[in-house]
């Protein structure tokens, strides 16, 4: 933070986002020596570290979620912690837990959005949406505000980012985040298993990659260190510039992807003028700005262009896009086909 007699601007002005930029290409180096084959997910990562966002993760069990969250925080620095979604978990098991002590008296403890006071770097929420609505609430504070209320004080987290992710599997005892808590989230990231042969058997054959614990430890700690990340993040898009022309282009997008019928969108067996009931929000729109920005300068750059934009878009932008109920249950499948015809109708500066 800025120290007596020096403002933000001054700090900004003298802070070296080259240097920068090269930490942050170390960083992805070193998360991909624990989650290899994910290159993409891990720049979207560190799009996301720099944009100051939260991110929701999609994959199947198994894919690496836990392990990626884990190496980025220990490359991160900082405190992690994290959560297991079930449902009978009360929105008080954020805050604090409750036990027996060995001489038969209650005792109140911190929980694990508290026990690492304004060092918290990473909540990872496993299984969001086997939690209640209640739960999703006050997550949805602690991710607006970075803050909570408790043992009558207020807590703060300042350099606070929580990932989540969502069973995708079983539909018993779940509950599906609503509308406002999406849109809470800088970016929904899918996580594959990865593709390449040679990846695939290194994952099922290379011991080091059996070892959860001794390859997360082999990672280099506090490459970024956490505790400068806001004032980086504020230099980026304070110092990466948006031209006329990539601006215009942007609001079009925005305005084609809330009414693709009178944009002229089509998709195959979709009727477009009927397909969303709500569009992107301007916070949405603001959150394709800022990881734009960040895209363009971890490509060297000091101006975004288009290409920054669509990098970002569908991770941004496609959770923020609500269909009519005919065509939710295809929501995967028609979402991309709608960035991509998007992509295809809306005229390149």
């Amino acid at each position: 933070m800025p120290h007596d007699g020096m403002n933000a601007g001054d700090v900004a002005g003298r802070m070296d986002l080259r240097a920068w930029r090269e930490r942050a290409l170390k960083f992805e180096t070193e998360v991909g020596k624990a989650v290899v084959g994910q290159g993409r997910v891990i720049r979207l990562l560190t799009i996301a570290l720099f944009a100051r966002g939260h991110v929701l993760l999609e994959g199947d069990v198994g894919v690496g979620k836990t392990t990626l969250l884990r190496a980025a925080a220990r490359c991160v620095g900082g405190a992690y912690e994290r959560i297991e979604g079930t449902i009978d978990l009360m929105p008080g098991d954020l805050v604090y837990h409750t036990y027996l002590a060995e001489d038969g008296r209650p005792r109140v403890e911190e929980g694990p959005v508290l026990r690492a006071g304004d060092n918290l770097a990473i909540f990872f929420f496993n299984e969001i949406n086997r939690a209640r609505p209640q739960v999703h609430s006050l997550l949805l504070r602690i991710m607006a505000e970075r803050s909570v209320s408790a043992f009558n004080r207020e807590f703060r987290f300042p350099h606070l980012v929580v990932f989540a992710d969502r069973n995708r599997v079983e539909r018993e005892e779940t509950f599906e985040l609503p509308a406002a808590a999406r849109d809470r989230f800088l970016m929904e990231v899918s996580i594959a298993t990865p593709s390449d042969p040679e990846v695939r058997r290194a994952l099922a054959f290379d011991a080091r990659f059996h070892d959860g614990d001794r390859l997360i430890g082999e990672l280099t700690e506090g490459i970024l260190g956490y505790a400068e990340l806001n004032e980086v993040a504020g230099a980026i898009q304070r110092e990466i510039k948006t031209s006329a022309a990539l601006e215009s282009y942007v609001l079009n997008l925005w305005q084609a992807v809330r009414n693709p019928g009178e944009a002229g969108i089509e998709i195959p067996g979709v009727d477009t003028t009927r397909l969303v009931s709500a569009g992107a929000s301007p916070r949405g729109l603001s959150y394709l700005v800022r990881a734009a920005r960040v895209a363009a300068w971890l490509d060297g750059r000091t101006m975004a262009v288009p290409e920054d934009v669509r990098e970002v878009f569908f991770e941004t932008m496609a959770h923020r896009i609500f269909f009519e109920p005919v065509y939710e249950m295809r929501r995967e499948t028609i979402a991309r086909e709608l960035v991509d015809a998007l992509f295809e109708t809306v005229p390149v500066p």
